[in-house]
């Protein structure tokens, strides 16, 4: 009976979080008072609520829907993505998390272009990194509105609720619960249901990789051996993308968690600085768990298309929704769209946060040289054109999710990586260097991509932008005389 209603359980299951997402918000109104409530959740979580929304914001549409279609495209390839965490999460515990927490506290920070203006005393810089933020959040808002948007047209397809729902209406509707989310409740409705999220898609994604492991008999040892009979290289070690282009992936990921500002302003709204030691290695380990689904639905509908057991795919990101509407118990599937609608949900709304932060608190002080006079009123307009914008770029793209959820990461890494992960933990460099490397970063990765060039050996363009803005602001740094810093900075960037 249950298989019977599949598709309806299912996307019964995705309303109700739907609805508990309406909740969030209306509940989050009454706690979100001032500009540093909506952006910065008043600096007051504790060491559960940012491992949580750290993780969640990282494990989002990009790798609940996007992954699997990497690991159905191109073999092993996405496994040095996913092998980057351990590298990235030590560099933002050691290098990143606990400075800005820091300065965040001394110079009253609520966003990355605040860290970056207190560190090199630049309006200029706070500029240049509010446009980089702006210009990578669309990239990836569209990432998470085009995967809330596939899931959905197959669930209502599915039901049988609309026989061909258009992509667009389904954006309509995904945006439409996104923003009054975000709208009302700002961060604070995202970090406070990360928790009960966050569990849910650990929950999840292991009882998922319980079932891929049941669909062959030999179970992922074959999988594999059917995917190397048909092409050698997908279960190679590199995956069908190569030795260089792998490594170019595990560089821009796993170098680059240090410039995602969805991830390391979190760090911002922790109560204590101690409390880092706890937050990224529960977040380590929350991400491994949910990693299982990435590897396993993705050679597991691979080695079905192969053999037989299931049609091939029209798009790759259809390799999450077409194993549980197939393979997976009714319930377990409901479960599991409800945990990919949280993780989706989580991250848009990150972005949409610090984006939204970049247009209205960061930007009028660059430009200007002070605030907004109501910059929570702004904040909630702004919010709602940012989702418009990334939603026109979502239908237009016609990107894999994995592939525009890379660009928009890669934007984020090529650009911030040098100003903030190496900034604050070096001195020599000043606002000439950082200046420089963001403009290096927008015009390599944007050039490449809107140039349609293909760089050799499956090198990602995230990875060269973030190579080439690299070296500038080091040999920049180096070649300058370095400026005196402000005497609390620099007594923080000592700790």
């Amino acid at each position: 009976m249950l298989d019977g209603n599949r598709a309806m359980i299912t996307l019964v299951a995705v309303g109700g979080y739907m609805v508990l997402c309406l909740g969030a918000g209306l509940w989050a109104l009454r706690r979100t008072k001032s500009a540093e409530d909506f952006f910065a959740a008043g600096r007051r979580l504790g060491v559960f609520l940012t491992a949580f929304a750290v993780f969640s914001s990282t494990m989002s549409g990009f790798g609940f829907v996007g992954g699997p279609g990497l690991m159905y495209s191109m073999g092993i390839s996405s496994i040095w993505i996913l092998g980057s965490i351990a590298v990235s999460n030590l560099m933002v515990l050691t290098m990143v998390g606990k400075r800005i927490r820091i300065l965040a506290g001394i110079r009253n920070c609520i966003s990355l272009p605040d860290i970056a203006a207190a560190r090199y005393g630049s309006r200029s810089v706070r500029g240049s990194v509010s446009v980089v933020i702006l210009l990578g959040v669309i990239g990836y808002l569209a990432t998470q509105i085009l995967a809330m948007s596939i899931v959905l047209q197959d669930l209502l397809a599915e039901a049988g609720v609309l026989s061909d729902p258009s992509l667009a209406l389904c954006a309509a509707i995904s945006c439409s619960v996104l923003l009054f989310y975000s709208v009302i409740g700002g961060i604070v409705a995202s970090v406070y249901t990360d928790l009960v999220q966050g569990v849910i898609m650990i929950l999840a994604a292991l009882l998922v990789f319980v079932t891929v492991l049941g669909t062959f008999e030999g179970g992922l040892a074959e999988m594999t051996r059917i995917i190397a009979a048909d092409n050698r290289g997908a279960a190679g070690a590199w995956g069908t993308l190569g030795m260089i282009g792998a490594l170019s992936w595990f560089f821009v990921f796993g170098v680059g968690v240090g410039g995602q500002p969805h991830v390391v302003t979190k760090f911002m709204m922790l109560r204590r600085v101690s409390d880092l030691r706890m937050v990224v290695p529960l977040g380590v380990l929350a991400y491994t768990a949910t990693a299982l689904l990435w590897i396993g639905v993705g050679l597991a509908m691979r080695a079905m298309a192969l053999s037989g057991g299931h049609p091939p795919l029209a798009s790759p990101d259809e390799a999450s929704a077409a194993f549980l509407q197939t393979f997976a118990h009714p319930l377990l599937a409901g479960t599991v769209f409800a945990a990919l609608l949280a993780a989706i949900m989580s991250t848009a709304d990150s972005f949409l946060n610090v984006g939204t932060a970049a247009v209205v608190h960061d930007l009028p002080r660059a430009i200007r040289g002070r605030a907004l006079k109501n910059e929570l009123t702004a904040a909630r307009l702004v919010t709602v054109g940012l989702t418009v914008i990334a939603a026109f770029v979502a239908l237009q793209a016609g990107d894999l999710v994995a592939l525009l959820g890379a660009f928009g990461w890669g934007t984020f890494a090529a650009g911030l990586v040098p100003v903030i992960a190496i900034g604050l933990n070096w001195k020599r460099a000043g606002a000439l260097a950082a200046n420089v490397a963001v403009a290096s970063s927008i015009v390599v990765n944007f050039g490449l991509r809107l140039g349609g060039v293909r760089l050799p050996y499956g090198v990602d363009h995230g990875a060269a932008a973030l190579a080439v803005s690299l070296v500038l602001f080091l040999g920049i740094g180096f070649l300058t005389r370095p400026r005196p810093l402000a005497w609390d900075i620099d007594k923080a960037l000592d700790i």
